[in-house]
């Protein structure tokens, strides 16, 4: 198979990376496309052949001034940061394993996000694998992931009859099974599509919870339906990781005592398939908390037990008293959710959660209704036994549930509703245009940027998503993140367009595994910061969770550009620094970024 034969050793030449920085910003990314498409250990030799072939005058036909790099070798010396020991190698911060278990287990407090004290922060840069390789490109990734990557056959023993994983030479092959889908996911999502409009793209964005190795999520794409997908940090060894080596979005995560990290009314369809997750517990609390993040009119699906339980109690080897109690008590909260059960055959039940609390006000038991203002702080915030009101904006209407293809640059009900404050239609337009704008200039500079070689992309500080959705396509996907402490929250805008994100303080560590993420922007991301962490924190996590030979575009004000590239000068990547698309007077510059390849056990100079 030829498959097998693309994860051997990896190896990378200094030499060639100097030439990355001698032959100038255009040449240099279009050196790096070739290393990086070329297949294991060939990339020098090919990207010496391409040098020779392109044309690097292309800066000049573009008027990019390249005037930020004077003087940036001035000051201080560097400071060389080393690698961290071995067995860090796929350390999480905030989900470190160690420190999970001194916390209570009750409720998953001990799987919720801990992250380090201060002085307990790494300040070293964790290693990539030995051997380690680049993923396939999607959608063959989806099907194949580098034994290397992530070297751990446990799931292929435990979960060997259910279909999830294979071990195969050196490869793992994920056959696109599941513990509730045995034969495969494209028959269960079809038979999920004959219920919820998932065909005609008004369906969209969907919540995974529990989600294994994501193969619910990987081949949803082929309906251009987006999963979030999480799971814990548990005995099931490295599930997100693998989920993300497919090129899958996922996250480290588990519904315990702290509410998602999603703003309100977010996904138009929430998933469980036997994610083990105690619904009708604790007073219907998980149940109130996917109400809380499903759009009105959302769809909630779930599969396995203790749905059909008169049929099933046996081949489950589980009292059928307890499985009654579990069915009759989620029923009961589905009741007080004042959802519409719209099918249930075999193991799959579907609720519809209604467009309007207008039905609702009809009921005899009324819940109890959440009392904040803001259902949208999360952040770190206990989750309750209370079910989130209905916006009284009039935000809520039929023309929410657009298909993707037209909802991605209409204007969102929260702005047209005049919902957050300061962002008016036209802020929103604006903001589309000059995204296009900026991700056109992105692309003359790094031309691979849509070719497929970058799948799992990240944009730190998303704003309304403009980013994303002027690099909208099927061969890629980006993980928008909204900073806690953005002076907005248009979080709920960027689901509104059918795009996906997540709140995050990047004063901490993000919830995901080493070297996920292929490319990384980060847009004022260190202008935002720069009072509240130290810069190298948030450069180390951004080293963390990025690939090798993955690339980074900062845009900022240049002062912070020059701090920050002085310090990934000692962190092993090769930077450049270019003027803003109008021009060398325009305060704000962009700086581009590759991390150079490099494994455990090497001890390459860290400099650039």
């Amino acid at each position: 198979m030829a498959t097998k034969g693309n994860s051997g050793d990896r190896r990378t030449s200094t030499s060639s990376l100097s030439i990355f920085v001698i032959a100038g910003l255009c040449c240099f990314f279009y050196i790096v496309g070739a290393w990086q498409r070329s297949g294991f250990g060939k990339g020098d030799n090919i990207a010496l052949e391409i040098s020779k072939h392109t044309d690097c005058s292309v800066l000049n036909n573009l008027n990019y001034q390249t005037s930020g790099d004077a003087g940036m070798n001035d000051g201080p010396q560097v400071k060389e940061f080393k690698p961290c020991e071995d067995k860090y190698i796929d350390y999480t911060p905030c989900q470190d394993q160690m420190r999970a278990m001194t916390f209570p287990r009750d409720n998953m407090i001990y799987r919720e996000r801990h992250c380090p004290p201060e002085h307990e922060k790494l300040h070293c840069l964790i290693p990539a694998p030995k051997g380690y390789a680049n993923p396939f490109p999607w959608p063959k990734s989806r099907d194949y992931v580098p034994f290397v990557n992530a070297p751990y056959k446990s799931l292929t023993v435990e979960k060997a009859v259910q279909n999830w994983i294979q071990y195969e030479g050196n490869v793992f092959r994920f056959p696109g099974g599941g513990t509730q889908f045995p034969h495969g996911a494209d028959a269960y999502i079809n038979e999920l599509a004959s219920v919820i409009p998932m065909d005609n793209g008004i369906v969209r964005t969907a919540l995974d919870t529990g989600c294994g190795v994501a193969s619910w999520g990987a081949y949803l794409f082929k309906k251009n339906v987006i999963a979030m997908s999480f799971a814990p940090r548990d005995s099931h060894e490295s599930q997100i990781q693998f989920a993300l080596e497919r090129g899958v979005p996922a996250v480290i995560g588990v519904l315990g005592t702290i509410k998602l990290p999603y703003p309100s009314r977010a996904f138009d369809m929430a998933h469980c398939s036997r994610c083990l997750i105690p619904w009708g517990a604790n007073d219907g609390m998980y149940m109130m908390e996917i109400d809380r993040v499903l759009r009105p009119g959302g769809y909630w699906v779930l599969s396995g037990p203790p749905i059909n339980w008169k049929n099933n109690y046996q081949a489950w080897q589980r009292p059928k008293e307890e499985l009654e109690e579990e069915q009759r008590k989620i029923e009961e909260v589905a009741k007080l959710l004042c959802w519409e059960k719209k099918h249930e055959i075999g193991e799959i039940a579907i609720w519809q959660k209604r467009i309007s609390n207008d039905f609702c006000l009809e009921q005899d038991t009324k819940p109890t209704m959440c009392k904040s203002t803001n259902p949208d702080d999360v952040w770190y915030k206990k989750m309750e036994a209370c079910v989130t009101p209905y916006p009284e904006t009039g935000e809520v209407t039929s023309a929410a549930w657009q298909p993707f293809s037209e909802r991605l640059n209409a204007v969102p009900s929260r702005i047209s509703s005049g919902s957050i404050p300061g962002v008016s239609v036209e802020t929103f337009l604006e903001d589309n245009r000059i995204w296009k704008k900026h991700v056109n200039a992105y692309k003359r500079i790094n031309k691979i940027i849509d070719s497929g070689r970058y799948r799992n992309i990240m944009d730190m500080n998303a704003g309304m998503g403009g980013f994303a959705a002027a690099l909208e396509s099927h061969k890629l996907w980006v993980m928008n993140v909204m900073p806690t402490i953005a002076d907005k929250d248009t979080l709920g805008v960027i689901f509104e367009r059918g795009l996906i994100g997540i709140y995050h303080d990047w004063c901490e560590g993000f919830s995901t595994y080493p070297r996920t993420y292929d490319l990384i922007h980060a847009n004022g991301v260190f202008s935002l910061y720069k009072d509240k962490c130290n810069i190298e924190d948030i450069l180390l996590e951004m080293d963390r969770i990025l690939r090798p030979e993955g690339a980074v575009i900062f845009r900022d004000q240049v002062d912070m550009l020059i701090k920050v590239r002085r310090v990934v000068g000692g962190m092993r990547w090769n930077t450049k620094m270019v003027d803003h698309e109008d021009g060398p007077l325009v305060s704000e510059k962009v700086l581009f970024a590759v991390k150079q390849y490099w494994v455990a056990g090497e001890n390459n100079n860290t400099s650039s």
